[in-house]
């Protein structure tokens, strides 16, 4: 499984939205010049999010985004899967692997099944709320300076 531009590109979307957001609206021009992204991809990336619920819009001059969710209730799974749709890395269901089958039905068991179970468990146990703290934690540590 590779994670397109439109997954790395909504998580760095969503971890400056749950930065910068304190309580109001964060405008997509702001977020796209933060991270060197094009506003227009963003407006895509942040439709898919919207209909996800993971963010809300507001109109008007002081309009923008929020979370529609607090960080802690929004599991990177559930943005990877709202840009990307399912994580799996061979999607055998699609494929139905007979038990006569016995090679497919094997590596669907003992390979495919596993990893796709592994991917899913890792992005559902991290929050965007680990991601901000995580953030935070290199962010302060690279900032401090010494003097002698």
């Amino acid at each position: 499984m590779k994670i397109s531009t439109k997954g790395r590109y909504g998580l760095r979307a969503m971890l400056d939205l749950a930065l910068n957001s304190k309580g109001g609206c964060v405008s997509l021009n702001s977020i796209a010049t933060r991270q060197n992204i094009s506003e227009n991809y963003m407006e895509q990336v942040f439709s898919l999010l919207r209909k996800a619920g993971l963010v809300k819009s507001i109109k008007g001059p002081q309009g923008g985004y929020t979370l529609g969710l607090n960080p802690s209730s929004i599991k990177i799974g559930d943005i990877l899967r709202a840009l990307e749709g399912n994580l799996l890395v061979v999607d055998e269901k699609n494929n139905e692997v007979s038990k006569d089958n016995t090679f497919e039905y094997c590596l669907q068991l003992k390979v495919w099944n596993k990893i796709n179970e592994s991917i899913n468990r890792v992005v559902d146990l991290l929050t965007l709320e680990d991601l901000m703290e995580d953030y935070k934690k290199i962010n302060d540590s690279q900032s401090l300076m010494y003097y002698i």
